[in-house]
């Protein structure tokens, strides 16, 4: 493991303009990728690329991350909701940003990758993996000031919207299983959308995203 090369990713990052955000860069730093990367593929931790973690999910390219939570704009103190846990990775940056006084609950329909999630954010007090249907949030601890989704729906689940703060943001790849776009949802008096890019990501599994294949 090497703390070394984990800040060498995090500031060509910051080098190619791909991370900005001074907060992000730190909490980036503090959380060395290698960590979170299964055993066959840890070679690989340090280039900006996703990477299997088993069950046809997989640990998203750094840049991604770094984009995705740069513009979900999370604040010190927060509460988080993030629907697809994988690996844990991005729990943990969202824990780094919202602190001791801040939350993150994460989602993982799966139990096997609940289970790897869990076990690498074992450090993190202010994290909790759940294990349920994300496309339906976790009602038991709504309303959230921020929302991430880590995997593709076909739309913003209603019931995350629901659970979204006013004042709230919530970050969703949108689309078909192949090709989506990366949208901000902004909850104020009315429900404002912004997309960002393009992105594809593995396909948000449940009630209100795709249906279990197989």
């Amino acid at each position: 493991m090497s703390t070394g090369e984990n800040e060498r990713l995090i500031d060509a990052l910051v080098g190619e303009g791909s991370l900005k955000d001074p907060r992000v860069i730190s909490a980036m730093k503090a959380v060395d990728r290698v960590k979170f990367v299964p055993a066959g593929q840890k070679t690989f931790s340090y280039e900006d690329r996703p990477l299997p973690i088993g069950m046809g999910q997989t640990i998203s390219a750094p840049s991604m991350v770094a984009m995705m939570t740069e513009k979900l704009d999370v604040r010190e103190g927060q509460k988080v909701l993030e629907v697809g846990t994988g690996s844990g990775y991005q729990a943990a940056i969202l824990a780094e940003l919202v602190g001791e006084k801040g939350f993150v609950y994460t989602m993982e329909r799966l139990d096997n990758v609940a289970a790897f999630g869990r076990k690498n954010l074992a450090n993190y007090k202010n994290v909790e993996v759940v294990v349920g249907d994300g496309t339906l949030g976790y009602k038991e601890k709504a309303p959230y000031d921020r929302i991430m989704v880590t995997a593709a729906t076909p739309q913003a689940p209603p019931p995350l919207v629901e659970q979204l703060r006013k004042g709230g943001i919530m970050a969703v790849p949108v689309g078909d299983m192949f090709m989506q776009e990366f949208v901000l949802i902004r909850k104020n008096e009315s429900i404002e959308q912004e997309v960002v890019c393009g992105c594809v990501f593995v396909p948000l599994v449940g009630k209100y995203g795709w249906e279990e294949s197989g």
